[in-house]
This record gives structure tokens, sequence and C-alpha cells, in this order.
């Protein structure tokens, strides 16, 4: 099967720095490192990593050529990659000694997406594949009803956070991803607890303490632990689970083995600097020991 990736990609250029900068303030970073990144970027990365069949559909500028060359070399598809206009996303990054972040994005490419463009590359998938979309990019809804038509399994995560494109999302999403502050958001946002939306699988993540599962058919909810570690870098981090989630669920796994992968994925992920260049191959993930 196929994982079909709405998704954003960008330039990452990361600072590393004393401590996160306070408004106002001027803070000389004390080091410099850029890489591939981007949420729909991660994902496709982690998935096609996780072993996985990936097709990305995004775009970026005339300066992205390498950014499409280090995706195909990291076994994901960019026959849907399209160049435009203007500027590829990029984001700057600071990173503080406990591996915590502070993200400043510039969409860029990531929005000028066409929508015969999108209609064009899930003509191509078939029943059974997954849709995966984040926020970072146009047209989630319109590709999501589209692969719906076509028999795919909807999956939307929720960052970064808009209350009006969740609420767009909602109706056409199979498996709902979002972090603690994302769940608390939306449901601030919209009066509705995570366990009552309209959504047949949600998963929230809660950083170095795992993940919650909710069935929302069943009314059950489960927590799973995640693998201890000394984290250097959380940029990315809910992007490998996520990618490595999807692809779990692609090549056949049930909920529970999906998410116990995902999260040793992302456990992993942490203790490496930088983003989609960080992201663990799955050999590396099975054969570790935290």
């Amino acid at each position: 099967m196929t994982v079909w990736n709405l998704g954003s990609v960008n330039a990452d250029r990361f600072y590393a720095v004393p401590h996160i900068p306070a408004a106002g303030e001027t803070l000389a970073a004390t080091g410099y490192a850029e890489g591939l990144g981007g949420k729909g970027a991660n994902m496709a990365v982690a998935s096609a990593r996780a072993g996985s069949r990936v097709e990305l559909i995004g775009a970026v500028g005339a300066d992205g050529g390498w950014m499409r060359d280090r995706l195909a070399s990291y076994g994901v598809s960019v026959a849907h990659v399209a160049q435009v206009e203007g500027p590829s996303g990029h984001a700057n990054i600071a990173v503080d000694g406990d591996g915590e972040n502070q993200i400043l994005i510039l969409p860029g490419a990531n929005v000028l997406l066409d929508r015969g463009q999108v209609a064009a590359a899930l003509a191509a998938a078939a029943a059974g594949d997954i849709f995966v979309c984040q926020n970072e990019t146009n047209l989630q809804r319109e590709a999501a009803d589209i692969a719906r038509a076509q028999g795919l399994r909807v999956a939307y995560a929720a960052a970064p956070f808009s209350a009006g494109a969740v609420g767009r999302m909602l109706p056409v999403t199979d498996l709902l991803v979002m972090n603690a502050v994302e769940a608390r958001q939306l449901e601030e946002a919209t009066g509705t607890a995570p366990a009552d939306l309209p959504v047949r699988d949600v998963v929230i993540t809660l950083g170095p303490d795992g993940c919650r599962w909710i069935d929302t058919v069943s009314g059950q909810s489960r927590d799973f632990p995640s693998p201890r570690v000394s984290a250097v870098d959380t940029t990315g981090a809910g992007d490998t689970f996520t990618g490595y989630l999807l692809a779990g669920l692609d090549q056949g796994a049930g909920m529970p083995e999906a998410l116990h992968l995902a999260l040793r994925a992302a456990a992993l992920k942490v203790t490496r600097r930088g983003t989609a260049d960080a992201i663990p191959a799955r050999d590396e993930v099975t054969g570790w020991q935290p």
C-alpha cells in the first residue's frame, strides 16, 4: 500500500542557544546548522524509513532542488513535489541545552499548491491507502475529500494548531494525531473532549510520558509509555512519531503495535540533532536498546 502525504517541505536552520530567547531579547547563538524539514517532509521521511511506500504532494521554490534530492535519497517519491515561483518554505529554529525549541516558519511555496496538482497526484491512489496532511500547506480539506472519496483512510496531524483548520478537517478525519497542548486548545475551541470528537481514533502525544490512544467507538482510552532517554533536540519528534505510526498501520500492524513502534522511533530521534536528516531507519529503531 502507499502513504500519500500532503505536506510542507522546509529548509530548517538551527541555532544552538543557551536558553530560549524571551520577548525583545537579543541572544548570540553558539552554533548553526541547516537541514531538511517541514512537518510534511519529516513525516514522509519517517514513513519511508519505516519501510512504507510514500508519495509526497508538495511544492518548493527554485531554491529547493536540494530538498527534493534529499527526500528522494531517503526513499520518498517526489514525483508530485512541484517547483513554483517564490521562495521555498523555511524555519528558523532555536534549540537550547535541554533540547527544547522555538520555531519561526515562513510558509513560502508550501501554501502555493494547485488543486489540479493535488487531484492529479491522488488519482493514482487506491482504496486502502493512507492519506495524511498537516496545517503547513493549503488545500487540506479539498485533498482529504478526494482521498476519502477514493477509499483512503484519512489521518490528520493538527499542527501548527488552528481551530478553524481543525474544524474543517474533523468531519473527514479517521485518525487524529495531536499533542497535549493541541488537545487542550481544541477542547477549549470546540467545547468537546477528545473522547467525544467525531473521529474514529484519536492519538494524543504526551512528550516523554508517551501517548494516549482513544477509541471513540468503544469509548476506551489506553496510555502507552515512551522509552526514557536524554533528549538533545526534540524538533521533529512528533512528526517522527506520526510518520512511523502511519507506516505501522500501512504495513498491517494493529494500533497498539504501531504506537509502540512510533514511540520508540520518536524517542531515538530526540537523542539526535536535526529533523528529517536525524530520523532513524526501521532497523535502527527495532535494534535499539534504550
